[in-house]
């Protein structure tokens, strides 16, 4: 499920990183230079806004299509890359010893030396709607917030601006597929003398008479197996975690109750695979992704949709995130000609289809079924508009509800990004607690709950919690090797 990726640019820290964990074998597609549009309205007669790559482009194309509010714009650039000056903070919050990361949030003295802790605190709606009164261009700034999960009011400046900094140089897509990040990073990890499991889910975390971790518990079919080793990282999130795998005396420890507090869960989703007959050509179909909202006011039209009942949610959804993987992939015409394939997102409560979670997947029966019907059918009436050519050419198609999420992703309520992004996590005293250090001794934490949502922020976590566990600062170490690379490949 990776839509696409920003920061994979050539010489980029973040690519050479990628880089030494697939040995180079993973390789990057770069997107179009409007690589989203936001439409306003319904497609076709609504506004349409396109999102140009550059640091200089993305706002120069937004005064073009915003005549008469450059000051506005111009203000929201200065915020957005003051943020980025201060993304360091995560890492040394997580990093610094415990005791002396309490000290500085305490003292006071963070939101005035930094931008990024500073707005952490302001909602993006707040921000947004200082800078200006044009609703089009508030929607406008606000439109990414899909990727992180949390409508403007509840999401914090500093959250809204990583993204839109991550996002600044472009966006790209692994070649073949998401599949092709794990297919090149598992060879790395067993030419070590590591190993990756299928099919093993992880019944629980085995702690020693001591009380500290030791192994975990899988199950291959019917038969538990213990694995034993002297360090666990679980990148189950940590509702998983602490909630399921630990044991109750465990998770009753007060530093694990305290990350906890923090945590809330993200929202859920809907989503919709389709599988069409047709070339990217015939169909019309873009590499550039879609961000419908049915008006301007964002905040106002999701809220709306996720307090009302299921039956009303799915005659008024308030946005779709629309992307065509096939048309994204440049080896996809190669392999699969003649098809292509789309992707639909959008939020969706869990509590709407709780009632069916006991249930065998794909044995939930007609009720869920045509729940789930309801919500393509209005889906799909706002994305042909979108792509009329594909009405007539689906093979395949597909709901996803927060039950399937549930089912093959591990996700506790159905949530897509880990644990909600709110105004709270961005603090400094929560970004500091959240770390990859347990109070379980040999336990650690990973991926997206230890820093941030998605493929960008499961990786930063990944760097944050290996630093933890061999006691060194591996961001360190990353910037001298790529140093050193770049040395020896310039002799060459």
């Amino acid at each position: 499920g990776i839509h696409y990726v920003g920061q994979m640019q050539e010489g980029s820290v973040t690519r050479f990183m990628v880089d030494q964990l697939t040995e180079g074998q993973l390789e990057w597609a770069r997107l179009p230079a409007a690589y989203d549009t936001v439409v306003l309205g319904e497609p076709g007669c609504g506004r349409t806004y396109r999102i140009y790559s550059g640091k200089k482009e993305y706002f120069r194309a937004l005064k073009e299509q915003f005549p008469g509010e450059e000051a506005a714009i111009d203000e929201f650039e200065r915020l957005v890359k003051s943020v980025g000056h201060g993304t360091m903070l995560v890492g040394l919050l997580k990093m610094l010893p415990r005791v002396l990361a309490t000290l500085l949030c305490r003292s006071g003295l963070l939101p005035q030396l930094s931008a990024f802790c500073r707005l952490a605190s302001h909602s993006l709606k707040e921000v947004v709607e200082g800078l200006t009164a044009n609703p089009e261009l508030r929607a406008v700034f606000s439109y990414i917030f899909p990727t992180y999960g949390v409508v403007p009011s509840k999401a914090s400046f500093t959250m809204h601006s990583i993204l839109v900094n991550h996002f600044l140089h472009g966006a790209w897509y692994p070649k073949g597929g998401a599949g092709e990040i794990a297919f090149h990073t598992i060879p790395v990890i067993r030419k070590t003398g590591g190993n990756v499991l299928g099919k093993a889910p992880v019944q629980r975390i085995l702690l020693d008479s001591q009380g500290k971790a030791c192994g975990v518990s899988v199950k291959k079919g019917q038969d538990v197996v213990n694995i034993f080793a002297p360090v666990i990282i679980s990148d189950a999130g940590i509702f998983n975690t602490y909630e399921r795998l630990l044991p109750a005396e465990a998770r009753a420890v007060p530093e694990i109750q305290s990350q906890l507090r923090i945590a809330a869960h993200g929202e859920g989703s809907f989503t919709v695979f389709v599988g069409l007959n047709g070339s990217r050509e015939e169909l019309g179909l873009e590499a550039t992704n879609y961000f419908m909202y049915p008006g301007n006011d964002l905040d106002e039209i999701v809220n709306r949709y996720l307090t009302s009942s299921r039956e009303e949610a799915a005659k008024n959804i308030p946005l779709l995130f629309v992307t065509c993987p096939s048309a994204k992939d440049p080896t996809w015409e190669m392999r699969h000609p003649g098809k292509s394939t789309l992707a639909i997102v959008t939020f969706a409560k869990y509590e709407w289809f709780e009632e069916w979670k006991d249930k065998q997947v794909n044995k939930r029966g007609d009720d869920y079924e045509e729940l789930k019907k309801t919500f393509v059918d209005a889906i799909m009436q706002a994305v042909f508009k979108l792509y009329p050519r594909i009405e007539d050419r689906i093979e395949y198609i597909s709901g996803g509800t927060p039950l399937t999420n549930q089912h093959y992703i591990a996700s506790p309520k159905g949530e897509i990004y880990g644990i909600d992004h709110s105004i709270t996590r961005m603090q400094a005293e929560a970004i500091a607690t959240m770390r990859a250090q347990t109070a379980i001794p040999n336990l650690y934490l990973t991926g997206q709950d230890v820093c941030v949502g998605g493929f960008m922020g499961a990786l930063q976590g990944a760097l944050i919690c290996t630093s933890a566990v061999l006691k060194r600062n591996l961001y360190v170490d990353v910037v001298q090797l790529k140093k050193r690379t770049e040395a020896t490949n310039s002799k060459k």
